[in-house]
């Protein structure tokens, strides 16, 4: 129960205090019900409230407001019409009146909804305070005075029958009549041409829901045909599944390809990168260093550099005459050396020596070192292929070949004066 209405004593009026009911809490009772019987023998008629007193408020008790309607498929528009009646006046009591299915049926045509599904739907609306199930079409005042309706609540459209062009012109001559609002691009009739519209797609939905063809009244070949429908769309779901998939993973894939790229060259790799390239770069584009290309060169440090085959048999004529020589005399000096030890290792073993015995092996080594100076002679000199002079150039060419062959002869001479 709401709380008591208090008195307005402002204008010196006294008014007594009315309860109202919490419609919120509970459905909303049937006119025969108990609760319903109660609050309507509690509600003094004999005071007549005008429209004056409903809208300042002054009203002595609750103004009991009547709406009426075939309220089918119970959407929004319904539920805004009954919340306009519910609150046009303050302290209202609404009664709600909905047809039964044959007055209807005869009057406006078929409806989805049963009566009695139409009754419920209205009766857990949160603005009604009472139904009436079988409401006339129109209104008598001996339907008025039985359940002590003080206002009307409906739209101001003119509604025709086929006996007058407005049912509630007599309500309106009375002075009971308040008007409510419709709800545009909402109303019964719309959700049905809706439905109609897309029959296809609701029978298809049903026929997948499990409901058969004889329940949704299609024949035979029209349930394969939506049911093949129905297949088709599974199919394109599913492809389309599958191809949202392979465009994640492929996301997912690139993402991570990426992340691997920026890992592997961030700042500091692609710097040691950059260097390691411009070191290859450089060792590849420089040339190999040259030996021995200085001004300056020492001639030891040639000597030094053609102590190596290769480097002996790459040098010029002249200069590998005077190391084959230098390194034959470096030679037969260990052998003289290793012989002489040889021969005193036999003078001591045996003793004796006999002058004819070493006058032999005198001349043994003096032809073994005519052999090597004739050996020795024939490797230094220059092979007849390179001419000398052709390569010095000129007449000092000529005396600089000269001087070096007198040299070396020279040299060969001593060599072998020194092994005698």
């Amino acid at each position: 129960m709401a709380p008591n209405y208090s008195p307005n004593e402002s204008d010196g009026l006294v008014t007594i205090p009315v309860q109202r009911l919490d419609t919120i809490c509970k459905q909303a009772p049937y006119s025969t019900e108990l609760d319903a019987i109660k609050e309507r023998e509690r509600c003094d008629y004999t005071q007549k409230i005008t429209y004056q007193m409903a809208r300042s408020g002054t009203a002595p008790r609750l103004i009991r407001v009547y709406a009426d309607g075939i309220y089918d498929l119970f959407h929004q528009g319904h539920a805004r019409q009954l919340m306009q009646a519910k609150n046009v006046f303050p302290n209202v009591y609404l009664i709600v009146g909905v047809c039964n299915d044959k007055l209807t049926h005869s009057r406006k045509g078929r409806t989805v909804m049963n009566d009695e599904e139409r009754y419920e739907a209205v009766r857990h609306c949160r603005y009604v305070d009472e139904i009436v199930r079988d409401a006339p079409w129109e209104l008598d005042d001996e339907f008025i005075e039985k359940h002590k309706i003080d206002f009307v609540a409906h739209d101001e459209i003119p509604y025709s029958t086929d006996d007058c062009n407005d049912v509630y012109a007599k309500i309106k001559a009375k002075g009971m009549f308040v008007a409510t609002e419709r709800t545009e691009g909402v109303s019964t009739s719309d959700i049905v041409a809706r439905i109609v519209k897309d029959y296809d797609i609701y029978v298809r939905r049903n026929l997948q829901r499990g409901y058969t063809a004889k329940e949704l009244n299609v024949s035979f070949l029209s349930e394969k045909k939506f049911r093949f429908q129905n297949k088709m769309v599974e199919l394109k779901d599913k492809v389309r599944k599958g191809k949202d998939d392979f465009i994640t993973k492929w996301e997912e894939r690139s993402t991570d390809l990426i992340k691997t790229f920026l890992l592997m060259f961030d700042k500091e790799r692609i710097s040691i990168f950059l260097s390691d390239s411009k070191q290859r770069i450089r060792s590849a584009l420089s040339p190999p260093g040259s030996p021995g290309s200085g001004s300056n060169h020492s001639l030891n440090d040639c000597e030094d550099d053609l102590e190596s085959p290769d480097s002996v048999l790459d040098s010029p004529p002249t200069k590998r005459s005077n190391v084959l020589l230098r390194d034959g005399t470096e030679v037969m000096k260990n052998r003289r050396h290793l012989l002489s030890e040889e021969d005193d290792d036999e003078h001591a073993v045996y003793g004796l020596h006999s002058p004819g015995v070493v006058h032999e092996d005198e001349d043994d080594d003096d032809e073994d070192d005519d052999d090597d100076e004739a050996y020795l002679d024939t490797r230094s000199r220059p092979s007849s292929n390179y001419n000398i002079s052709l390569l010095a150039g000129g007449d000092s060419a000529s005396a600089a070949g000269t001087a070096l062959n007198s040299s070396s002869s020279s040299g060969s001479r001593n060599y072998g004066n020194r092994h005698c």
